[in-house]
């Protein structure tokens, strides 16, 4: 883990002292509820003496496991606002449209009081308050922030938290067991892939990784595959280094790739595209979050493949297992955020709950703080969550396979 230095008192928020003697009684255990709506109004009753009082705004995605939109706005939003006495009001916009909203918000200086986005905003640091308060009271609660949450939401320059992340998102690879085994093969390594590529094709049946500018799951899925082949954007001093033999033969894999084993519809992708590739029956592979399998298991798109869909850690490059995380959950409160304490409150309530979090969204969700859900307990509630028996249950094949994937990329970096 980064090492860890004394940050500066909070700006325009909280001191550690003064967040944890306006905490109350800490935070509720919440169960998971059903679907999420697009927007929400939590109206709690009010109660009088509570630490917390008035207004809190929140803006965020609209998950891609709408279950967990459904237990934030039904469940956990109203529960929160309830016991603090808060009045919660939640705006869901679709992903792609959060980092417009975000440079609205600053330009006007105005807007909600905690900001969610999929990635750290690094580029506000100045804009937002310093989280310190926030992440050293999670940290009391559950233990140490993980490290891929703490290298990418602090500064070690400005020793500032400029985000909270809450969760981050694995990004295996989701492959058709049925199809791979009548080619004989399976993608443990990207020269297995190479190889049962063109075989793949040749049964009706293309591999599907995006190359599609300004696509997430694209440009998630090139940088991984290069890091696998060591080529990096930059090293650790922040000096460029993709001009190197490493990124020329991870070009030259892909071409060949492309070329043999895959189909050209994948240069005009978007985010759901890969996920349709494979619902409609052609795809034999893709790499993607465990969102894929879950409309399957729950009956919607590819049902009929559900049992079919396994899922499995990254290939095995010349320089190993190397992986992004697929997306990182991270809140940010702006200076000029009219209800701060509010937010702040809420955020470490909300990491502190990571388990009730993770299990609301079926396991997409991995906590950034490990402590408040272990990934032993994440493991065990992955068997109880299919009927189906440990050897086919695609949750079960995901954590079994699984391994954290290993980033050198923060926020700062990229």
């Amino acid at each position: 883990m980064t090492e860890r230095h004394d940050e500066p008192a909070q700006e325009g928020g909280l001191s550690r002292r003064d967040l944890l003697k306006k905490a109350g009684a800490g935070a509720v255990a919440m169960g998971a509820a059903g679907a999420g709506a697009p927007f929400s109004f939590a109206g709690p009753m009010k109660y009088k003496g509570r630490w917390l009082k008035g207004d809190l705004s929140i803006i965020q995605w609209v998950h891609f496991v709408p279950a967990y939109d459904e237990w934030f706005d039904k469940t956990w939003c109203p529960q929160w606002g309830q016991k603090n006495d808060v009045q919660v009001k939640v705006e869901h916009i679709v992903n792609t449209l959060l980092d417009t909203r975000a440079a609205s918000e600053v330009a006007a200086q105005q807007g909600h009081d905690l900001f969610m986005s999929l990635h750290p905003l690094a580029a506000y640091e100045d804009q937002v308050i310093n989280h310190a308060s926030i992440v050293h009271e999670i940290e009391r609660k559950v233990g140490k922030y993980g490290a891929l949450g703490h290298a990418s939401t602090y500064n070690p320059k400005t020793k500032k938290y400029f985000a909270v992340s809450d969760n981050y998102v694995p990004d295996p690879v989701v492959w058709r067991h049925d199809l791979w085994s009548q080619v004989g093969s399976a993608p443990v390594t990207w020269d297995l892939v190479r190889r049962a590529a063109p075989k793949l094709k040749a049964i009706g049946h293309p591999i599907g990784i995006g190359q599609s500018q300004n696509d997430l799951d694209s440009n998630m899925a090139l940088i991984a595959f290069m890091m696998c082949y060591g080529s990096y954007l930059q090293n650790e001093n922040n000096h460029p280094t993709i001009y190197s033999k490493h990124t020329i033969e991870a070009v030259k894999f892909m071409a060949d790739l492309y070329k043999n084993g895959e189909d050209s519809v994948i240069f005009g992708w978007n985010p759901s595209s890969n996920n349709n590739y494979l619902y409609s029956g052609q795809g034999s592979m893709i790499l993607n979050a465990i969102s894929a399998t879950r409309t399957p298991e729950d009956g919607g798109p590819g049902a009929q493949f559900a049992n079919d869909l396994w899922i499995s850690p990254i290939p095995k490059g010349p320089n190993g297992r190397k992986g992004l995380e697929h997306v990182m959950g991270s809140y940010s409160i702006w200076k000029f955020a009219q209800n701060k304490e509010n937010a702040e409150r809420f955020l470490a309530d909300l990491c502190i709950n990571g388990k009730e979090a993770t299990l609301a969204s079926k396991l997409y969700n991995f906590p950034s703080f490990p402590g408040a859900f272990p990934f032993k307990q994440i493991r065990k509630a992955s068997t109880r969550r299919s009927p189906r028996s440990p050897s086919t249950s695609p949750t079960t094949s995901a954590i079994r396979a699984r391994r954290t994937p290993r980033s050198t990329r923060s926020s700062r970096n990229i």
